[in-house]
C-alpha cells in the first residue's frame, strides 16, 4: 500500500493486521531514506539506529514471502521515502494499491502535530509517478481508496479494496486492539497517539478543514495529482455504500 503519510495509513495497518492470515509492515524504507536525506524529522536520530538503513538490503527483505510464511504480506509505504535507488519497480511480484486523501485534510493534520512541510512531504506526486508506472506495466489502473470513502462505509469500502486486491474480504479488518502494536516503527511514539487510542476507524469528517497560507499553498501544489488519482478511486458510494 502506497501512502502518503497522515492519510489513515496506520489504520489501514491496524485493519489489514487484525486477519489471521497477513503480516504486516511499517514504513521499511523509513530509515534509509532519513540516512540519504538527513531530512529534519522527529526522532531521526533513534529511527536510523533501529532500522536498517541500506536500499538494497531493504529492497531484498521487503521481497518475497513474508517473514512469518503469512499468505498475505501487507507493506505500507510511503512514497516520498523513496528518495534512493528503489522505485515500484523492484517489486514485480507485488500487488500495489494506493490510499489517497484529500490535501487540505493531510496539510491540516500536518499542521495539528505543528510539523513543518513541503509539497514532497504529502507524496501525491511519487503516488501518480507510480500508479502511471504500474498501470502501464499491467495494462490497467491498480487499486486506489480514498481515505474518506472508508471512513464513509468501511466494510463496503473494504470490500471492495479486498475484491480489487483479488483477496477475501474480512470482518475482523473493522476491529483492532487499543495502544500500540507490536509492527509499529519506533516513530510511533510521536505520530500514532490517534491511531493507539482507538479500536476501529472513525466517522468521515463533515467539513474541509481551514489552513493557514503555507500550509495552503502546499495543499494547492498537489491537487492536480491527487484529483487525477482520485478518477480511479474504489469509492463505497459506486458500491452502494
Amino acid at each position: 500500500m502506497w501512502s502518503g503519510p497522515r492519510n489513515l495509513s496506520t489504520a489501514m495497518m491496524r485493519s489489514f493486521g487484525s486477519r489471521a492470515d497477513t503480516f504486516v509492515s511499517d514504513e521499511p524504507f523509513y530509515g534509509a531514506y532519513l540516512k540519504s536525506t538527513r531530512d529534519p524529522q522527529p526522532m531521526i536520530d533513534e529511527i536510523i539506529a533501529d532500522m536498517d538503513c541500506d536500499w538494497e538490503s531493504v529492497k531484498n527483505a521487503q521481497n518475497g514471502r513474508a517473514p512469518d510464511e503469512s499468505p498475505i504480506w501487507y507493506q505500507k509505504h510511503m512514497p516520498h521515502h523513496m528518495e534512493g535507488p528503489v522505485d515500484i519497480t523492484d517489486f514485480p511480484d507485488t500487488r500495489h494499491a494506493f490510499l489517497i486523501r484529500d490535501p487540505v485534510r493531510v496539510a491540516a493534520s500536518y499542521a495539528n502535530k505543528r510539523a513543518e512541510i513541503r509539497q514532497k512531504h504529502l507524496g501525491v506526486t511519487r503516488q501518480r509517478e507510480y500508479f502511471e508506472k504500474v498501470a502501464d506495466q499491467a495494462g490497467k489502473a491498480p487499486p486506489v481508496i480514498d481515505s474518506h470513502d472508508i471512513l464513509l462505509n468501511p466494510p463496503v469500502a473494504l470490500k471492495g479494496l479486498c475484491g480489487a486486491l483479488e483477496i477475501d474480504y474480512d470482518p475482523a479488518m473493522l476491529s483492532w486492539e487499543k495502544g500500540p502494536h507490536e509492527e509499529d516503527g519506533v516513530w510511533g511514539s510521536h505520530w500514532y497517539d490517534k491511531v493507539n487510542a482507538s479500536t476501529g476507524f472513525g466517522c468521515a469528517p463533515d467539513s474541509m478543514p481551514e489552513l493557514d497560507e503555507a500550509y495552503r499553498k502546499v495543499a494547492d501544489e498537489c491537487r492536480a495529482d491527487y484529483e487525477f488519482l482520485s478518477q480511479f478511486a474504489i469509492s463505497s458510494k459506486d458500491r452502494g455504500g
